[in-house]
């Protein structure tokens, strides 16, 4: 038994599974249909999106920029956290899901529907993602899940649909690949990358050159930080969307940020992604050089431990639990000194820091140095080697005496 509702909003996109959302909403719910488009960085893709909701059904298509709001409260403080799920992930389909659904929510609220609905299936991480937080931010709100309801099964189902209704969509059976684009990443599912040993074919990258074909001559950029978060390049201070995409711009024309994973979704099975993150991979490098010369030994350590919850907590969708919040006020603290340049190099297909200065730093020439120096007294490593191997030396003791 379906719950009754007079007025969804719904997260459009205008790819295949929302498209054919709306005409089946209204089919099968007897509802309105309010479309609901994020600009997260997605390009062209909004004026269409929007014309083609209406055109297919919507009483409504509301379009929302949040796309500093996606970089600036999303993307950077995973940045500064060095959170990567599963060591590779720059998690931008993961990040971009909370604030889509909070601006689905506000738009909810506003326009006094009584339900959500998302074009997320029923096997992967995004339904998730949507629903817990419409859960913490509007537990009140019915949420639609079509995929888990209607008798569609596969891609080929849906297009089958969409052409029966007169619906375009901008995948075919020979190119049925699933595509979500941010300023984040670009990520590409299904089709022939569904079998690991495939290598993805030249025509799957969109945004990123061939490393093959990108110019040999290496090209240096300055990255500026404060407190961890990106505000600049080459000392020009500049807006968050600008800088990344500056950067996206630059990287993708060395073929920078192409990432092939085999990745463990929350459901429980492991799918293949490949992924476009040529800016997002920029800043790791150059965040990752400056927090090395920036944070004492034990916070830095703690902080890897830690990043690998925080990635993982994003990963799963729960951004606004408190266990994240918590997460985050830790790293606020720990990354306070993370300011200061790194200079980067640009080569086909690679990117490594080759410099970073800070005022901040916690490397000093004098303590390093294999030269002479007056500070340093290697005498004094004596006691301490013999005070920290004390445990190991009273084992390997004890084992001694057994023999």
């Amino acid at each position: 038994m379906r719950p009754q509702v007079k007025k969804v909003v719904l997260a459009y996109s205008g790819g295949l599974d929302t498209s054919i959302i709306i005409p089946w909403l209204k089919e099968n719910y007897r509802c309105e249909v309010v479309a609901f488009i994020s600009d997260v960085g997605q390009g062209k893709e909004v004026g269409p999106a929007k014309a083609k909701a209406l055109r297919t059904g919507a009483i409504k298509a509301v379009v929302k920029d949040q796309r500093k709001d996606f970089l600036e409260h999303y993307c950077f403080p995973a940045l500064r956290a060095q959170a990567k799920y599963e060591g590779s992930y720059l998690l931008g389909t993961s990040l971009a899901r909370p604030v889509i659904a909070e601006g689905l929510v506000e738009t909810a609220l506003k326009e006094g529907a009584d339900a959500i609905a998302h074009g997320a299936t029923g096997k992967g991480n995004d339904q998730v993602r949507f629903e817990l937080t419409v859960m913490s931010l509007a537990p009140h709100l019915k949420i639609i899940a079509p995929w888990r309801e209607w008798k569609i099964k596969s891609r080929e189902d849906a297009i089958d649909y969409a052409e029966k209704h007169g619906i375009e969509v901008p995948v075919t059976k020979k190119r049925p690949y699933s595509m979500d684009g941010n300023l984040w990443h670009l990520s590409h599912e299904g089709g022939e990358l569904e079998d690991p040993w495939n290598a993805p074919s030249k025509h799957v990258f969109l945004t990123t050159k061939d490393p093959a074909t990108a110019p040999k001559k290496p090209l240096n950029v300055i990255v500026n930080f404060k407190g961890g978060i990106p505000i600049g390049l080459n000392g020009k201070k500049m807006g968050s969307v600008a800088l990344v995409e500056k950067l996206n711009n630059l990287a993708a024309s060395y073929g920078i940020g192409r990432i092939d994973i085999v990745e463990n979704r929350l459901v429980g099975m492991k799918s293949r992604g490949v992924y476009e993150s040529p800016g997002a991979t920029v800043l790791y490098e150059a965040h990752r050089a400056l927090q090395s010369l920036t944070v004492e030994r034990e916070t830095l350590h703690y902080s890897q431990v830690l990043s690998v919850k925080y990635a993982e907590m994003i990963y799963y969708g729960q951004w606004f639990s408190p266990l994240r919040d918590g997460l985050e006020a830790f790293f606020a603290q720990a990354q306070k000194n993370v300011t200061g340049d790194v200079r980067v190099e640009l080569n086909p297909g690679r990117v490594v820091a080759t410099g970073a200065r800070s005022p901040h730093s916690l490397y000093q020439i004098d303590l390093a140095t294999f030269g002479e120096d007056a500070v340093y007294n290697q005498k004094d490593a004596e006691g301490f080697i013999r005070l920290f191997g004390l445990p190991m030396k009273v084992v390997g003791m004890v084992k001694r005496k057994k023999k």
